[in-house]
């Protein structure tokens, strides 16, 4: 195992960017606890494409508290006792919200969001994907999934902006930001290596 120990690394990005599969590489290097986000789950997903107005407080809240019951079961029966990969932070469910929900719903969704957030263990790092709307695009057309056949461009857009905003101003721990465009980690180990690089020197600091 490389040298990190009980260690928390959350792998962000927007939809389509590569952070599953970057998360089992992760977590295969450092044998870490895997926790990869299970969107498939969600009921309303599918039809929030198509209305996003319509169907953004339901289907927020369902990935908000998915996602915490996610995290609240692995923290309590790994906590600490090993490392830790993830292919999503709980804080990003704000991102989404702040992008989606209507002034009511988004006061709603905040008070219950900073109750859940308060009890969760918080990333040591995050590693941030990011690439150019057309690459997204054609990623998420690729893997065909079929509850994304709706996703409008200008969602995408939106959503990139807003992580970006948030990617900028947040401060709870290090972020290595991870320009995708080119980068292949599965077939390049040169790529991999430097990023593994990264990673150790910054959480051994």
């Amino acid at each position: 195992m490389d040298t990190i120990k009980n260690k928390f690394i959350a792998v962000e990005g927007v939809i389509g960017v590569g952070k599953t599969t970057l998360a089992k590489l992760l977590a295969e290097k450092f044998e870490a606890q895997l926790i990869l986000e299970i969107v498939e789950d969600n009921p309303f997903l599918s039809e929030f494409y198509d209305d996003i107005a319509g169907k953004a407080f339901q289907t927020q809240m369902f990935f908000l508290l998915s996602r915490y019951r996610q995290m609240k079961k692995y923290f309590q029966i790994d906590a600490f006792q090993t490392n830790i990969v993830s292919d999503y932070m709980f804080m990003k469910d704000s991102i989404f919200a702040d992008l989606t929900l209507n002034d009511a719903e988004l006061a709603m969704y905040k008070a219950l969001f900073t109750i859940l957030n308060d009890k969760l263990v918080q990333p040591d790092l995050i590693i941030y994907l990011h690439a150019d709307l057309e690459r997204i695009i054609d990623r998420i057309h690729y893997r065909n999934r079929s509850f994304e056949n709706n996703i409008q461009p200008e969602y995408l857009s939106d959503l990139t902006i807003a992580y970006e905003k948030y990617i900028s101003s947040h401060t709870g721990c290090p972020i290595i930001r991870v320009d995708t465009n080119n980068i292949n980690f599965t077939k390049s180990s040169k790529q991999f290596d430097k990023l593994l690089c990264d990673i150790k020197k910054v959480l051994q600091d």
